[in-house]
């Protein structure tokens, strides 16, 4: 018996700072040979990447995958967009959800599963006012300066 644990690729930090995240899912997705390999490698970037609906259902873009080196002429275009897999309960209550002003679907974590499967954390975000923002610098620098007195 081997005691595996998800394995994290890539986090989207700029997510946590541009929006207020409301409620999380874990979606699978539909990807190619030679994109797995490259996910299994790290060669990922998130930072661009947002979540859309496309005839009833969620699509993630802008997710960046690089090229597998080994994949030959069989390798992926890395900007394309990649299928999410939910459950219907799921993209219902997204989807009504999206609909409402302000709200919007961002991917906020990309890891491997024990079963071996790539996931996207995806989050309902409302997005922040620029004085949220500051606000939210302000505190994490007073956090950083108790720390430092404690010590």
């Amino acid at each position: 018996m081997s005691d595996k644990k998800e394995i994290n690729i890539a986090n989207n930090r700029k997510a946590n700072y541009s929006f207020q995240l409301e409620e999380t899912f874990t979606a699978g997705m539909s990807l190619k040979g030679s994109e797995i390999k490259s996910i299994r490698d790290s060669q990922v970037t998130m930072s661009d990447a947002y979540c859309v609906f496309i005839k009833g259902e969620l699509w993630v873009k802008g997710l960046h995958i690089a090229e597998y080196k080994q994949a030959s002429y069989n390798n992926h275009e890395p900007k394309r967009d990649r299928k999410l897999l939910l459950n219907k309960r799921e993209l219902k209550k997204l989807l009504t959800k999206v609909k409402e002003k302000g709200y919007s679907i961002v991917p906020t974590r990309l890891f491997i599963s024990e079963r071996g499967k790539a996931k996207l954390d995806i989050a309902l975000a409302k997005g922040k006012k620029m004085y949220d923002k500051r606000h939210d610098i302000k505190r994490k620098d007073l956090e950083r300066e108790i720390q430092r007195r404690v010590k």
